[in-house]
C-alpha cells in the first residue's frame, strides 16, 4: 500500500530512510557529478502536527460526522499538493498517537501486540511520510507503550528490546536521553535523500540527488507534565542545546538541508532549556534551513504572531527561516514553497519565492462579511484512510457505548467560564471521593485535613461550535466520562495552605480580562491568551468570589471554606491531575515537591467507577458550584462567545444574568453577561 501510493503519486519526491544514528557512519557512496550553476528546483515541504489520532471525520462524543476535523481530509489536501509540486516531502511534528477515543481504545483497552501497527501509523504509511517526531502526549502512555508502537527498541525500564511494528518512516528525538546510558531513546537525527527534478537556466530538466538532514525535538517540560512515567528513565535537553550538540555533526554529513521538527510553538521571552515553545530561538541555531512546528494549536504563520520581533506572520519565516506550524485534529496542511538555487556548488534557498502557508480542510466561506466556517465547504475525505482503520474505529465506538448508568442532569461546558459548573462536579466528586479513600493509608497524619478537589474545562470552544461537553440526562456510558474528562490524566493530590490555595485560584482568574467598570462600549470578558484548561476551579467545601473589575493577583474574595474565612496557614490537600501537580501550568507552589498522593489510575477511570457507583445521578450527589463573579455595574456590555442558542442552558443552571445578544452565524454566538446580577 505504502509503494503504491507512491507510484499513484509519481510527481512526489518521497524520501528513503538512511539508517543513521547518534554517531552515523561516512557517508561512502560515489561522489555526485557537479550540477550546473543556477539550476532550480521547488520542493514543497509538507507538515503535519497534533492529529492526536484524529483519523476520521467524526466526534466521539456527540456520536455524529465532523466534516470540520480528520486526518482522512488533510490526506485529500497531501494529494493535491503532491499533484501540484512536482518535488515534495510529508513530516509530521508529533502529538500523533494519543488524544482520541480510538487511541485510547487501543493503548488502554483492547491493547495490541508487538506485531500490530497502531492505527494512525497504519493511516499515515498508506499515504507515505517521510519523517516525524515525538511530541509530549506521545509520553502519556508511558515508554513501554511508545517503546512498542514506534517500533524502537529503548534502553529504558520497560523498554521494549526487540523491534515491533511501528511507522515506515523514521522518527527522530534529540532531546531526550535515557538515564541508563545517557544515549537518546529515539536516533536524534537522520539523512534522507532523494532523487528531485530541477531545472536549468535554459529550461533543461535534470534528475539530481537532494540530502536532508531532518532532526527532532520534544518540549522540555514533559518531565514535569508525565513525570510518573519518566522520573528516573529519562533526562532531557534544552531544544538549543540539543541543537547545538548535534548540528557539527549533521553538518560533517554534507546534507543540502537541515529540517528541524519542533513539537513546540514560539516565545520570545528570555530563553531557558526548560523553554515550551522554543522555536524562535531553535531558528536562530546556524545551519537550520527550515523549521516545522506544533504543540500550540494555532496556525503559522497568522495573526497569533503578527508583532513578535523577526517574524514574518504574512510570507512564514522565523528569524530569516521559512517556517510553519499546520494546525491540529487534522485541520489543516502546513506548506512551505522552498525555492532551491545552485549557487557556488551549494543549495541555497531563494526566499524571494519562498513563503510558507497553512491550508485549511474547510476553507472559510464569507458570510455578512466575516469569513465563516461550513461544513458544506470542507474538502472531500479521501475514502483509504476508512478502509485501513474501519475495524478499529467501529470497535472503539462500541466500547466507548458500554452502559455506567443514568442522569438526571445535563452537563455541558458552555457556560464553564462563566459559572456553571455541571460538568467539573462530577470529576471533582470522583476525585474526592478517590482520595478520601485513598490517602490515609499512604498519609495517616492527613486523614482528618479537609479535601478539595480541582477541575478545568477542556473543552470551551477553541475547536468550533460542537467543541464543547455535553453530557445530555439520560443513559451515561463510557463515552459520557471521556466527554467530562478529555485527558488521559492520572490522578494526583498535593498538600498546601491557605496563601497557597488563594494564589492557585488568582492564577486561574487570569482567564478574564479586567473589567473597567466605566467603560462605555464592549469588554470581552475572556483573556484568549490564556487557556481554558488552566481555568481550575476549585470544590468541596469551598467558597470565592471572582472579581474581574480588579487587576490580576487581587481577585479572590471572600474566600471561606465551610463558611469560615480561609486561613493562610490552614492545611488543604487539594485533588489534580498530574499534569498540574508536577508544574503543568507554571502554577505558584506546584512543583511535585508537595505530591502527597501519586495514583497509579487515570482520572478518567475513577469517574467512570464513581458514575457506576451513583447509577442515577442527581443534583444531591454533586457539590455545589463554588464561585460567582463579584456584583459590578457597568456601563457597557461585558461579552463573550459560546455555541449559539444555549441561553436556557445558562437559565437551567442558575445563571440569569446571560442572554444571547447576536448570532455569529457559524455555529457561535456572542453573548452578554450581567455582572451586576
Amino acid at each position: 500500500m505504502y509503494q503504491r501510493s507512491r507510484r499513484l503519486t509519481a510527481l512526489f519526491s518521497a524520501v528513503l530512510i538512511a539508517g543513521c544514528a547518534s554517531q552515523p557512519q561516512p557517508h561512502t557512496t560515489a561522489p555526485a557529478p557537479k550540477l550546473p550553476e543556477g539550476l532550480r528546483a521547488d520542493v514543497a515541504v509538507l507538515e503535519t502536527t497534533d492529529i492526536h489520532s484524529n483519523l476520521l471525520s467524526y466526534d466521539y462524543y456527540k456520536q455524529k460526522a465532523d466534516p470540520t476535523l480528520g486526518f482522512e481530509r488533510t490526506v485529500t489536501l497531501i494529494r493535491k499538493a503532491r499533484s501540484q509540486f512536482t518535488n515534495s516531502l510529508l513530516f509530521d511534528a508529533g502529538d500523533t498517537i494519543q488524544g482520541s477515543v480510538l487511541a485510547d481504545y487501543q493503548a488502554q483497552v483492547q491493547k495490541i501486540g508487538c506485531g500490530q501497527e497502531l492505527a494512525v501509523y497504519q493511516s499515515m504509511d498508506a499515504i507515505g511520510y517521510d519523517g516525524g517526531t515525538i511530541g509530549n502526549h506521545e509520553f502519556n502512555y508511558g515508554l513501554p507503550y511508545l517503546s512498542q508502537v514506534t517500533g524502537t527498541p529503548m534502553n529504558v525500564d520497560g523498554g521494549t528490546t526487540q523491534p515491533c511494528a511501528g511507522p515506515h518512516y523514521p522518527l527522530v528525538l534529540a532531546n531526550v536521553d535515557s538515564v541508563r546510558d545517557g544515549k537518546p531513546i529515539f536516533k536524534p537525527w537522520t539523512i534522507i535523500e532523494r532523487q528531485i527534478a530541477a531545472f536549468t537556466p535554459d529550461g533543461s530538466q535534470l534528475s539530481v540527488p537532494l540530502r536532508i538532514a531532518i532532526i527532532g525535538f520534544t518540549p522540555p517540560p514533559i518531565m514535569q507534565w508525565d513525570k510518573q512515567n519518566l522520573q528516573g528513565k529519562v533526562t532531557v535537553t534544552g531544544v538549543v542545546e540539543a541543537a547545538q550538540k548535534y548540528m557539527p555533526a549533521i553538518q560533517a554529513q554534507h546534507p543540502d538541508l537541515v529540517i528541524a521538527i519542533l513539537h513546540g510553538g514560539m516565545n520570545n521571552s528570555p530563553y531557558t532549556p526548560d523553554m515550551e515553545n522554543g522555536g524562535w530561538y531553535l531558528a536562530g541555531v546556524p545551519g537550520i534551513d527550515v523549521l516545522l512546528m506544533g504543540h500550540e494549536h494555532v496556525d503559522f504563520p497568522g495573526p497569533r504572531f503578527a508583532h513578535m520581533q523577526d517574524v514574518d506572520d504574512r510570507r512564514g519565516y522565523v528569524r530569516g527561516v521559512p517556517a510553519v506550524m499546520g494546525g491540529f485534529f487534522g485541520k489543516d496542511l502546513g506548506v512551505i514553497r522552498l525555492a532551491l538555487v545552485r549557487q557556488q556548488d551549494h543549495w541555497v534557498i531563494d526566499k524571494t519565492k519562498t513563503f510558507s502557508q497553512v491550508l485549511p480542510i474547510c476553507p472559510p466561506m464569507m458570510v455578512g462579511g466575516k469569513p465563516t466556517i461550513s461544513a458544506s465547504n470542507c474538502v472531500p475525505a479521501d475514502p483509504q484512510i476508512g478502509q485501513v482503520v474501519g475495524k478499529v474505529q467501529q470497535a472503539a465506538i462500541d466500547y466507548v457505548n458500554t452502559p455506567i448508568g443514568q442522569s438526571k442532569l445535563r452537563m455541558s461546558s458552555y457556560f464553564a467560564d462563566e459559572g456553571d459548573m455541571s460538568a467539573l462536579a462530577p470529576v471533582n466528586a470522583a476525585q474526592i471521593d478517590y482520595t478520601q479513600k485513598a490517602l490515609p493509608a499512604a498519609h495517616p497524619e492527613l486523614a482528618n485535613t479537609p479535601v478539595l478537589a480541582s477541575a478545568a474545562a477542556f473543552r470551551t470552544g477553541f475547536g468550533g461550535p460542537d467543541d464543547y461537553t455535553d453530557v445530555m440526562p439520560g443513559p451515561l456510558t463510557l463515552r459520557s466520562a471521556a466527554d467530562l474528562y478529555f485527558y488521559p490524566n492520572t490522578l494526583s493530590a498535593v498538600k498546601l495552605d491557605g496563601h497557597g490555595l488563594k494564589a492557585w485560584l488568582e492564577q486561574s482568574a487570569e482567564r478574564f480580562n479586567q473589567i473597567d467598570p466605566h467603560a462605555s462600549g464592549e469588554q470581552k470578558l475572556i483573556n484568549e491568551k490564556y487557556i481554558s484548561y488552566n481555568f481550575d476551579q476549585i470544590q468541596g467545601g469551598i467558597a470565592y468570589v471572582i472579581d474581574v473589575s480588579k487587576p490580576v493577583g487581587q481577585r479572590i474574595v471572600k474566600l471561606t471554606y465551610h463558611g469560615k474565612p480561609v486561613l493562610p496557614s490552614q492545611t488543604f490537600v487539594v485533588v489534580t491531575n498530574n499534569y498540574r501537580a508536577n508544574g503543568g501550568g507554571h502554577f505558584p507552589g506546584l512543583d511535585g515537591s508537595n505530591v502527597v498522593l501519586a495514583a497509579p489510575d487515570g482520572t478518567r477511570e475513577i469517574l467512570a467507577d464513581w458514575l457506576k457507583a451513583h447509577p442515577t445521578l442527581s443534583a444531591k450527589d454533586l457539590p455545589h458550584a463554588s464561585w460567582h463573579f463579584a456584583r459590578v455595574k457597568t456601563r457597557g456590555a461585558v461579552v463573550f462567545t459560546s455555541a449559539s442558542g444555549k441561553q436556557s442552558i445558562a437559565e437551567d443552571d442558575g445563571l440569569h444574568g446571560i442572554h444571547q445578544l447576536r448570532d455569529n452565524g457559524d455555529g457561535t454566538a456572542v453573548y452578554a453577561i450581567d455582572l451586576s446580577h
